[in-house]
């Protein structure tokens, strides 16, 4: 039988019997899902109803038919509280009238994997999901006093849109009940094989199946995974990957070891842990610090070489970190060279992009590439499911997003481990000829000539974590009040640093979908520059406490004796600028932010 397919097991001959239950339950307050769902303290989604409620609102903002003889994924990556939660919505569904649920072993599937189970996969009896409940809360820490997530994707395999996460909030704000289905026993989630149950509206199945052959299977479909062992085998290439005790190391063995033959020994934190290890699961500089030691790149030298390239994922893998020997790829830098390179490199592109798309505070990187290849372009507001919208109406290929997010057409999330084997095939096809003899291509080597062959655009991230909400809307205000009177912006500039281009736009992001023609506002605010350099200033939606300010600043070097600079140091009057611009310190009381990417 394929691997992608169900192993049917037989069902007990006296098949277990459920009711359905209506549980009277009052609104909770905070309910709005943010762009990935909703996240919040573990403490507060174990309070009594929380949960309930929130599924609940869900299905009910679902379709009939979505619902009822539907089949549903409920899984994700790992974290502490998934196991009860898990149970949990498998008896609403029941009750709900959902006709099977599929789970990965564990509970565990990758968001990406997730997305690529109800594209790809086909039950024993044919059936296939029209979605799914993912269970995380991406890239923050997990444990007991940390966070849990939920998130609703549709049957593209992409996030629930605004469409359907506005009724879902509206439905938190207005519940009376839900329905459960409390005598159903709790399924054994770590067997593979289907548990058969009876109700009211009759069968309802709950099938646990392996967490990674549908994705490694898709993967073996876009890459040439040939071209790719010949590289891991070669004595001069050496590789590192780090799932920071995040879900992606239930693909890593699977994929890295055994289908490309890299050592056991190049896999780092591969163990998923409900904690992540004590760790936060954030694939960057300041996070990843094992790998970054590894890498060459930490504050002190460990005498050994580093690898040739290394990489990490966030817990539920849809992150990517990209490094090479001492050297660390911007996530912008990272999409402009995947698309530069994709057609040569990557099978899945050979018969060439229909498009690229990057979210706005992204750099132009991606934009200068699809100028010089001629590709269609498109600038989107932060959130996946604004480049799903694309792929579905087949205009994008390729796209990414500057916080570590790096994605195709393949499915509708983004996709970590989809990242690192890009970045395998493009080091493959650049060595093909000089593994056995000459010097290899590295990972500097390709970022270097892809600055001298387009530019480079220089570019940070400072995010300000858990500052005061009221603070930081105040921030935001101030920023947008300024804009009325750029002359006066530019006077405040010149009063700061003389050496720094003038503003010529400024505005409040707004984007107009050109598949559905809906309108998002207040996606970021945005000061652009002669030199083509930008400031970006965004709130964020994806912590459970407080807000998170980013400030995203970005200065382009077309000139080749140029683009060799430090980073930071490029970046130093921008940088000045944007603090007294926006007051920092004066509204947020911090002089310094909590992350610097």
């Amino acid at each position: 039988m394929p691997q992608n397919q169900a192993t049917p097991y037989s069902s007990p001959l006296v098949m277990v019997r459920f009711s359905v239950t209506r549980k009277q339950t009052a609104p909770i307050d905070g309910q709005k899902p943010g762009t990935s769902g909703l996240r919040k303290k573990v403490k507060v989604f174990i309070q009594p109803n929380y949960l309930e409620n929130f599924v609940q609102a869900t299905f009910n903002a679902l379709t009939a038919e979505k619902v009822r003889g539907a089949t549903l994924v409920v899984s994700g990556d790992g974290r502490y509280y998934s196991k009860d939660a898990i149970q949990i919505i498998i008896k609403m569904a029941a009750a709900n009238g959902v006709r099977r649920i599929w789970v990965g072993q564990n509970g565990l599937l990758s968001t990406p994997a997730v997305s690529a189970v109800i594209r790809e996969r086909v039950g024993v009896d044919g059936s296939r999901s029209s979605g799914a409940f993912i269970l995380t809360a991406s890239h923050n820490p997990g444990g007991p006093n940390e966070d849990f997530g939920i998130k609703y994707n549709m049957e593209n395999g992409g996030p629930a849109p605004e469409g359907i996460t506005d009724k879902i909030y509206e439905n938190t704000k207005s519940i009376k009940e839900y329905l459960i289905s409390e005598d159903l026993p709790n399924v054994d989630i770590s067997a593979i094989g289907i548990s058969s149950f009876g109700g009211p509206e009759g069968q309802f199945d709950v099938e646990v199946f392996d967490s990674a052959s549908d994705y490694v299977k898709l993967m073996k479909s876009i890459f040439d995974f040939e071209s790719i062992r010949k590289l891991l085998s070669s004595p001069k290439f050496s590789f590192c990957y780090d799932a920071l005790h995040g879900v992606a190391g239930a693909y890593a063995k699977r994929i890295f070891v055994e289908e490309l033959g890299a050592k056991e020994s190049s896999l780092l934190n591969c163990v998923p842990k409900e904690d992540f290890g004590g760790g936060h699961p954030d694939p960057n500089l300041t996070y990843a610090k094992e790998l970054v030691a590894r890498m060459g790149l930490g504050k002190s030298s460990s005498g050994q070489e580093p690898p040739e390239f290394g990489a990490a994922a966030d817990g539920d893998a849809d992150r990517n970190m990209v490094l090479g020997k001492r050297f660390f790829v911007t996530p912008s830098d990272s999409v402009a060279i995947i698309a530069a390179n994709a057609v040569e490199a990557i099978p899945y592109f050979s018969g060439g992009l229909k498009g690229v798309a990057r979210s706005m505070p992204t750099s132009a990187a991606l934009d200068v590439v699809a100028k010089n290849l001629n590709l269609k372009f498109f600038e989107v507001p932060t959130g996946w499911k604004f480049f799903g919208n694309l792929m579905d109406a087949g205009m994008c290929s390729v796209c990414g997003e500057e916080s570590f997010g790096t994605g195709s057409d393949h499915i509708r999330e983004k996709d970590g481990i989809w990242a690192v084997l890009a970045w395998l095939s493009i080091l493959a096809y650049k060595n093909k000829a000089n593994l056995d003899s000459g010097k290899l291509v590295t990972v500097e080597d390709i970022v270097r000539q892809h600055w001298a062959t387009y530019g480079r655009h220089y570019y940070t991230r400072y995010d300000y974590e858990n500052v005061d909400a009221g603070a930081a809307k105040e921030l935001m205000a101030n920023l947008v009040k300024l804009q009325s009177s750029l002359a006066e912006v530019n006077g405040m500039i010149k009063g700061v640093r003389s050496d720094v281009s003038k503003v010529v736009h400024g505005d409040e992001f707004e984007y107009k979908d050109p598949v559905d023609g809906s309108i998002s506002k207040h996606q970021g605010i945005r000061y652009l520059f002669e030199d083509g350099s930008r400031l970006v200033f965004r709130l964020s939606g994806t912590g459970s406490e407080g807000a998170t300010i980013r400030l995203y600043i970005e200065q382009y070097e077309k000139d080749p004796s140029k683009t060799g600079r430090d980073s930071q140091e490029a970046l130093a009057p921008l940088v000045e600028v944007a603090l007294k611009l926006s007051k920092m310190q004066e509204f947020t009381g911090r002089s310094a932010p909590t992350v610097i990417t």
